[in-house]
């Protein structure tokens, strides 16, 4: 008998060879329909060190690399030792130990020589001392405008590459660390990426967590070196070409493109971003790895629609990957995105996932040692994971659908965005605090739309500058399957119990990993798999409906709501069953639209505007939003024009009133009459705050005193006007967010029962004053403020009053 030792296989009898592993054709499948994972154990590791450095200093760093580099030469050797002898199941993943290990000597090494410039000892000195400096940049990113407090500039966050130095002494700084700069003049608006300029501002040390070397605050405008590289400004002509091509569009749809395709949001309307947020659609406004394989696969479609080879393919797909990158600025971001979208959509080509992993587990480590700061981005995170969903799960579950006789492209349809949604969600839990029960539906429902939309919208981008017409025609085709994304975004948001509560931040994150894993492993037992669908179909059959039914939220009985809306006011008093009185409208509209949908408000019988400041009707649009306005209560004092004009355009077609003193109104069970101001009040601390309408409404017997913003200078005015007792209230929504300017003898006059304070979470007031708070807590007030306790609500029950908070999700405490 031959030896099977001689190198071919050994034969039996009939001299056919034996069946073996070199010749097992279904093993053979098998392994190749495995993920390879070998390169993972080092792509994480080196990850996950970059994200622990962010935080550590460079000395430290320096030790854990040497550390790990001589326990995985230390394990090295111990295996190549153990060459020939049989090999046990616990030495089998020895390898994939010292791959960890070395990934965690390149990432600390990594992150250890950019702290170690970040945090140069000439540059810190001159942080910690906050000195006035001119500095010469590079910007990183286009300017990003940020929320601020009502009624102050925007502040511009730039990310900026620093040149040089120079400090008041004359000294010059030659460091090549990254500044972020906060701008309010307009002039930053509209740099592109890659210009070169000057600044002059303060320093301030950075919050951590990334290799931010200091902040530079700026108050006047950039002077300007040269021009941005020729990519830049291409880039920045096709953005605006597609601007321009949107500009037609209804306000969602033209706001929603410009996202869609470059992901610029400058233009969406707030409603619409609150609306993606809530139901787990907001990826789709920035781009991604999925932006990138739209655009290319629709390439690669084209090319194998004129049966053009392979290559010739894969040329097309590389020019369409370097012009989609120029079109949407090649940032780091952008990149990233393009390196994650490449990966996927080669995978997806090829149908070999197993070759793909190990790619993107590459790329992971590549781009974490080139760059460590990508190890603590949330975008990086998300566009990794649903890179990696795309390539481990999508196609199994595809090939299951079609099995069950599902059509392949629904198959396709329905597997990858449940991958991805499944893959993203312990990331989005951790930073939203919540879990999303309607993103899969909704992200399932707008995937036909989302392929016609991104293409449609890059066409026209890409056709604006020699045929702006056919930009236009373009555009306005894309607009169909966009207006489909607000809408599916639109009922979903408003569906009862779209979300839950989850734990926030990392604990959270993990959690739910933790979770879904052990899901992902236990299903693939077909008895576990039936487990899990009844179990599921029990819960959700089972608490659903209570939730629907009796959420808790709003409580029974309630006789006013103090909506959580940041720093600014919005208040609620119940009319009827879907009625309600509003009195102002927050800072900005989401807020309050979603304060009124979790009360169940669907028209607004009098929508009441205290005075014009922007914390209380910069969220009008929201108000009125799908909602039936009947009457606007404004003041007689019309400044500032800005929050008139706002309420001007949101009333519509509503009637206007303006009250003097004594007016009265009645809708329902709710009773107002205006108490203030008793006369114009001028030259005070705030003139349009002393002339706020003071109301005081009566629901179900409790008396509500809401005083606006009306300060000391109106309180006595009221003091001295109107007649003992009328001020005397139950409730008292506290005047000014708790502001200090209180006259004491108004609030020993109202001497409620319970205070509402609207006001946001660490606002740069103050507010409310401590003071102010202890003279209430000692005068037997029960205290509720919005930013501690998130909506709040008086109820009444059995004649006594109580209050409820709904609290605040995990991401805004």
């Amino acid at each position: 008998m031959p030896d099977p030792r001689a190198g071919g296989p050994a034969r039996v009898d009939g001299g056919e060879p034996a069946a073996g592993p070199a010749h097992d054709d279904g093993a053979e499948a098998a392994a190749d329909r495995t993920p390879d994972l070998r390169l993972a154990g080092l792509a994480v590791a080196a990850w996950l060190t970059a994200l622990t450095g962010l935080h550590l200093t460079a000395p430290t760093m320096a030790l854990l690399a040497g550390s790990a580099a001589v326990l995985a030469g230390l394990l090295a050797g111990h295996l190549l030792g153990a060459v020939g002898r049989p090999v046990p199941p616990v030495r089998r993943y020895g390898w994939i130990a010292v791959a960890a290990l070395l990934g965690v000597v390149c990432g600390a090494t990594a992150t250890a020589a950019q702290l170690h410039v970040r945090d140069a000892a000439a540059l810190r000195v001159l942080v910690d001392e906050r000195v006035r400096v001119t500095a010469e940049l590079v910007l990183r990113d286009d300017p990003r405008p940020v929320r601020g407090a009502p009624g102050r500039p925007v502040t511009l966050l730039v990310a900026a590459e620093l040149v040089v130095l120079t400090d008041p002494e004359g000294g010059r700084l030659r460091t090549p660390v990254r500044l972020l700069v906060l701008a309010t003049d307009p002039a930053w608006r509209g740099l592109l990426p890659g210009q070169r300029l000057t600044a002059q501002g303060r320093l301030a040390a950075p919050r951590g967590g990334d290799l931010t070397a200091a902040v530079l605050t700026v108050t006047g405008p950039p002077i300007r070196h040269g021009s941005p590289p020729w990519l830049q400004r291409a880039a920045g002509t096709l953005r605006a070409g597609l601007h321009r091509a949107c500009a037609p569009l209804p306000p969602e749809q033209g706001g929603l493109l410009p996202g869609l395709v470059v992901g610029d949001t400058s233009r969406l309307p707030a409603t619409v971003e609150e609306d993606f947020r809530a139901t787990g659609m907001t990826h789709l406004n920035a781009v991604s790895g999925s932006n990138v394989a739209i655009v290319v696969g629709a390439v690669l479609l084209l090319a194998r629609w004129a049966r053009a080879g392979p290559r010739t393919a894969a040329v097309l797909c590389g020019f369409a990957l370097v012009g989609f990158v120029v079109l949407v600025r090649p940032s780091p971001s952008v990149v990233r995105a393009a390196t994650m979208g490449a990966i996927g959509l080669a995978a997806l080509a090829v149908g070999r996932p197993r070759a793909a992993l190990p790619a993107l587990a590459a790329a992971v480590a590549v781009l974490v040692l080139v760059d460590p700061e990508l190890a603590g981005d949330a975008g990086f995170a998300l566009s990794v994971l649903a890179t990696a969903g795309l390539l481990l799960l999508a196609p199994g579950w595809r090939d299951a659908l079609r099995r069950r006789g599902v059509p392949v492209g629904l198959a396709e349809a329905l597997a990858v965005p449940a991958a991805a949604q499944l893959a993203c969600g312990p990331v989005v839990a951790g930073i939203s605090g919540t879990v999303s029960l309607v993103a899969v539906p909704a992200n399932l429902l707008v995937v036909p739309a989302i392929a016609p939309a991104t293409v449609l919208g890059v066409a026209a981008a890409v056709v604006s500058p020699v045929w702006p017409a056919g930009a236009e025609f373009a555009a306005w085709l894309a607009s169909w399957p966009a207006w489909w994304l607000v809408t599916v975004a639109r009922v979903g948001a408003r569906l009862p119990a779209g979300t839950l509560p989850w734990p926030g931040g990392v604990p959270g994150a993990l959690l739910l990993a933790g979770l879904t894993l052990g899901l992902l492993v236990a299903t693939r037992r077909p008895l576990v798999r039936r487990l899990v669908a009844v179990g599921a179909a029990a819960v959700v059959l089972g608490t659903l409906p209570v939730r629907l039914l009796a959420s808790g939220w709003p409580p029974d009985g309630w006789v006013v709501v103090a909506c959580a809306v940041g720093q600014g006011d919005a208040l609620v008093l119940p009319v009827a069953s879907g009625r309600a009185v509003v009195v102002d409208a927050g800072p900005e509209p989401s807020a309050v639209d979603g304060c009124l949908r979790r009360l169940g408000v669907r028209e607004v019988s009098l929508l009441v505007v205290s005075h014009f400041h922007a914390d209380h009707v910069g969220g009008v649009a929201g108000v009125a939003r799908g909602r039936r306005v009947t009457t606007v209560l404004t003041p007689a004092w019309s400044e500032p024009v800005a929050g008139r004009s706002l309420v001007t355009a949101a009333a519509g077609a509503a009637r206007r009133v303006v009250p003097a003193a004594g007016w009265s109104y009645r809708v329902g069970g709710v009773e107002l009459v205006a108490l203030g101001p008793p006369y114009p009040m001028r030259g005070t601390r705030s003139d349009p705050n002393n002339n706020s309408l003071v109301l005081r409404a009566t629901v179900a017997g409790v008396r509500i005193l809401l005083p606006g913003d009306a300060e000391t200078e109106e309180q006595r005015a009221l003091l001295d006007r109107v007649p003992p007792g009328v001020l005397r209230a139950e409730v008292l929504k506290v005047a000014h967010h708790g502001s200090a300017y209180q006259d004491p003898a108004f609030l020993d006059a109202v001497r409620p029962a319970v205070a509402l304070v609207p006001v946001g979470v660490d606002n740069d007031y103050g507010h409310p004053s401590p003071v102010i708070l202890d003279r209430l807590a000692r005068s037997g007030t029960r205290v509720l403020r919005t930013d501690t306790d998130g909506d709040v609500a008086v109820v009444l029950r059995s004649g006594v009053l109580a209050v409820v908070g709904r609290g605040l999700p995990p991401g805004r405490r």
